[in-house]
């Protein structure tokens, strides 16, 4: 225990099991050790302790972190990461182990390495985003003719490619990686040697601290350093935008799968079965990423509730920012992973695809385009054109079906034979040559 000295007594067994957290903070290990490396050079960069008892801490240091990456122990038995370390660094090196909590605090030490953590992950999380965008973009490429239906409101609006539909996520998932970036740059300052909350009265070189571990620079504001939590705020706020995007590619996919509209086959290796139904051949993986995203939003709320009513500066309720944080930021990696897996090995029904576009009346614009260009205003064209697909839903007709005379009825003569090509799917797909429209992007 780090600070016995003040009390009599020690913890009640149920309120140290309340106030621990090393069940959950043990996966900051690695960021913990090399904090207080840097910590321990700067030490010695100033004098504060002998070059000696420097080079004793950073060696035990280093063997503690190879012992654990090399599963020689459990990290177990202490109230959190902070503790276990020093306590297992004091029982390899002795006395010069005290010396290393100089000049810092458990307060900065865990604002230091929940930020070493998160940037660590973010960097992840954009080598996944790049992985799946890679995938989409293979897609992409291979369907700039694979014509299907797009819509709105859930019902048939135009005919697209489905390189234009996948692009969108292509879109959407580098917007993500924008904001990544822009969390990892507003994060990148090192709150080490802030102490407590207001710094120190040794000579400490937090410039120095901020070098060694990769930092743009220290934090301005030791209060603000300790009692900070908007970096992981954001990145969860990140993540969660990353989730709404994969739950909303997901709930495609679940309908692109279902017998109704065939556009897709899952492979094998990312469906289930059914325990009763021996048909069933179920889109399980795109549910629960769909499913996760509740999770993700949940941690979200979690972090902002727990910080909105927290006085200056550190409080203990700032140790709960991780345990929903760390599994949602393992959650959301394993999502985006999981769904570039299960993209690549898909394959898309093109024949269906297309068929699907035969109802619906999806060239309904291209028809009023067509009556435009022959001198219709376009709201008169859109109004003739709404006529005729009541025509057609009486006559059990597609637009392409009916013939001159029938479309004349209806528009002024101004229809001829030209029009059937005007309005076939190739036609009404190829001739929206508009910046970032289907055969333009």
């Amino acid at each position: 225990m780090l600070w016995g000295g003040r009390f009599n007594k020690q913890l009640s067994e149920k309120a140290f099991k309340f106030n621990e957290s090393l069940s959950i903070d043990k996966k900051l290990y690695e960021e913990d050790i090399k904090g207080s490396i840097a910590h321990a050079k700067m030490l010695k960069k100033q004098n504060i302790i002998t070059e000696i008892q420097a080079d004793n801490i950073i060696k035990g240091l280093n063997e503690i972190l190879s012992d654990i990456q090399n599963n020689k122990y459990q990290i177990e038995e202490s109230e959190d990461i902070h503790s276990f370390v020093e306590s297992k660094l004091i029982s390899k090196i002795g006395d010069d182990a005290k010396r290393l909590h100089t000049a810092r605090s458990r307060n900065d030490q865990v604002a230091l390495d929940m930020k070493m953590y998160v940037r660590k992950r973010i960097n992840e999380t954009i080598f996944n985003i790049e992985s799946l965008v890679k995938v989409l973009l293979k897609i992409k490429n291979e369907n700039k003719e694979t014509i299907m239906p797009g819509f709105t409101h859930m019902q048939k609006a135009q005919p697209i490619t489905l390189a234009l539909h996948i692009r969108a996520y292509v879109e959407m998932f580098n917007r993500d990686k924008s904001r990544l970036l822009d969390t990892n740059k507003r994060l990148n300052e090192c709150p080490l040697g802030a102490c407590a909350l207001a710094g120190t009265v040794y000579n400490i070189d937090r410039d120095f601290v901020a070098k060694e571990l990769g930092f743009d620079k220290a934090t301005e504001n030791t209060m603000d350093s300790v009692s900070d939590r908007d970096y992981l705020i954001e990145y969860i706020f990140d993540l969660s935008i990353i989730m709404m995007h994969l739950s909303r590619f997901c709930e495609e996919i679940i309908m692109w799968n279902s017998n109704e509209y065939r556009f897709i086959n899952i492979s094998d290796e990312y469906s289930t079965g059914s325990s009763i139904m021996p048909q069933k051949k179920n889109p399980d993986i795109a549910e629960l990423i769909r499913g996760k995203t509740g999770n993700c939003y949940g941690s979200l709320i979690s972090l902002l509730t727990i910080m909105k009513s927290l006085p200056l500066a550190y409080n203990k309720d700032m140790q709960e920012d991780k345990i929903n944080s760390l599994y949602t930021i393992d959650d959301v990696n394993d999502c985006i992973i999981l769904m570039s897996d299960m993209l690549d090995t898909a394959t898309f029904n093109k024949k269906q695809m297309e068929k699907s576009c035969l109802s619906g009346f999806i060239n309904a614009t291209d028809v009023a385009d067509y009556l435009t260009k022959k001198n219709i205003p376009f709201r008169d064209a859109h109004k003739m054109v709404g006529e005729l697909v009541l025509y057609c839903e009486k006559n059990n007709k597609n637009l392409n079906d009916l013939t001159l005379e029938e479309y004349n009825k209806i528009c002024d003569n101004k229809v001829e034979n030209d029009i059937y090509n005007e309005i076939s799917l190739i036609s009404s797909v190829k001739n929206r040559k508009s910046k970032g429209a289907a055969f333009s992007s």
